[in-house]
């Protein structure tokens, strides 16, 4: 008798910056979540999909939990906390590089009140000597009964697949919920944006990239096949729409150029991106902004 298709779905949390949004591009296979060495830069459930012949995956890569200082924090917690309630699987990474901290701590707090199987993810190992993991392990384990303890690498993909096969023995039959070829639930245009919101990450620095959102106004296939996409990038003050723009449109001109690299990667086709910067003052604490940029917790 052939074997029952299981699927289920698995949340993916942690403190921010420990590689969430990594080992979901390296699960999926492409890039869909945005990476970036500052904190918080996730800020939606980002629903990746893996798929084998026997088995469906969901995954959701949540903003890091961590305590609020906006009220842009406070929704992103609460989409946190959330999504544990609603999955089948808890992967709750850390970083072995840094340690057990306070972070980690606030974390596990929360998931005294979670019912569902919690999996300890130590990542980054690659960087760590493997004598070294035996008390990171054990100082996490006196905190919490962990169903399961998996070392990996996310960026170099190691011990991955049995991450993969270890969620697989925690799923229920069920049917497959995307088709095959499916990685992501998000609009073209979301992850448009984040794209977009990931460059301006990386050239930036300071107090903008948290000032940052950026929305697709229009995206259209012309008749000559490329796609014309117009994007607003929002600031919070005057002085950040100067250097968002640079010197003479300077840095602007490289977010558009690295930007198109990877949204033409996406897309499988050639195209034409015009970029606006737009002051919304204070917008991350402005509950109707939120809600315009696409920010729900309901």
């Amino acid at each position: 008798m052939k074997d029952q298709h299981k699927s289920g779905f698995v949340a993916i949390i942690g403190r921010p910056n420990v590689g969430k949004s990594t080992l979901l591009n390296q699960v999926i296979g492409q890039k869909i979540a945005i990476m970036s060495d500052k904190a918080q830069t996730t800020r939606n459930k980002i629903q990746g999909v893996y798929t084998t012949e026997g088995m469906q995956i969901v995954f959701l890569d949540t903003p890091g939990i961590h305590k609020p200082k906006s009220k842009l924090g406070s929704y992103m917690m609460k989409v946190a906390e959330n999504t544990l309630d609603e999955v089948d699987a808890v992967l709750f990474l850390v970083d072995v590089v840094d340690g057990l901290g306070g972070g980690d701590r606030f974390i596990i707090e929360r998931l005294k009140n979670v019912q569902t199987p919690v999996f300890l993810v130590l990542n980054k190992i690659d960087q760590v000597h493997p004598e070294a993991l035996l008390p990171i392990i054990t100082a996490y384990k006196d905190l919490y009964p962990f169903a399961e303890i998996v070392p990996i690498s996310a960026l170099q993909g190691n011990n991955v697949n049995t991450l993969l096969e270890q969620i697989g023995k925690y799923l229920q039959p069920g049917p497959q919920y995307y088709p095959s070829d499916q990685v992501t639930d998000y609009p073209e245009q979301f992850i448009c944006a984040e794209l977009i919101r990931e460059k301006i990450l990386h050239l930036t620095r300071e107090e903008i990239p948290h000032s940052i959102a950026v929305a697709i106004e229009n995206m259209k296939v012309e008749d000559n096949g490329i796609v014309t996409i117009g994007a607003v990038i929002y600031v919070e003050r005057d002085s950040q729409k100067g250097i968002v723009i640079g010197k003479q449109g300077a840095l602007l001109k490289e977010i558009g150029k690295q930007a198109r690299r990877d949204i033409e990667a996406l897309l499988g086709s050639k195209i034409f991106l015009e970029m606006w910067v737009k002051v919304k003052k204070d917008w991350r604490n402005r509950e109707h902004v939120l809600k315009d940029l696409g920010f729900r917790h309901d």
